[in-house]
């Protein structure tokens, strides 16, 4: 019986091999990548935070520190911080 090697076909390097690129991962521990308070915890809060952020961009209707917003009812006036439950871990933003 021979076996047959199944050739991957090689996909072009997109946003996210650029982002992850830069990391610099040498000498991380699993804990400091995966623990509590680790990177993956860390970036995910991060990446929430931007999401979270461009969704009130878009219900508003202008950016961040625009003064689009003022008198008018509906402005930025601070934040709070939030703790999102996702699907494997709480983040707090």
């Amino acid at each position: 019986m021979t076996k047959t090697r199944v050739k991957r076909e090689k996909r072009e390097p997109d946003q996210w091999d650029t982002l992850l690129d830069q990391l610099n991962l040498r000498g991380l521990t699993q804990e400091e990548v995966l623990g509590q308070g680790g990177l993956v915890k860390q970036l995910t809060g991060r990446l929430l935070q931007k999401i979270l952020e461009a969704e009130m961009t878009v219900h508003l209707g202008y950016d961040k520190n625009s003064n689009t917003g003022d008198n008018s009812g509906d402005s930025r006036n601070g934040h709070t911080e939030k703790t999102v439950l996702t699907e494997n871990q709480s983040v707090t933003l």
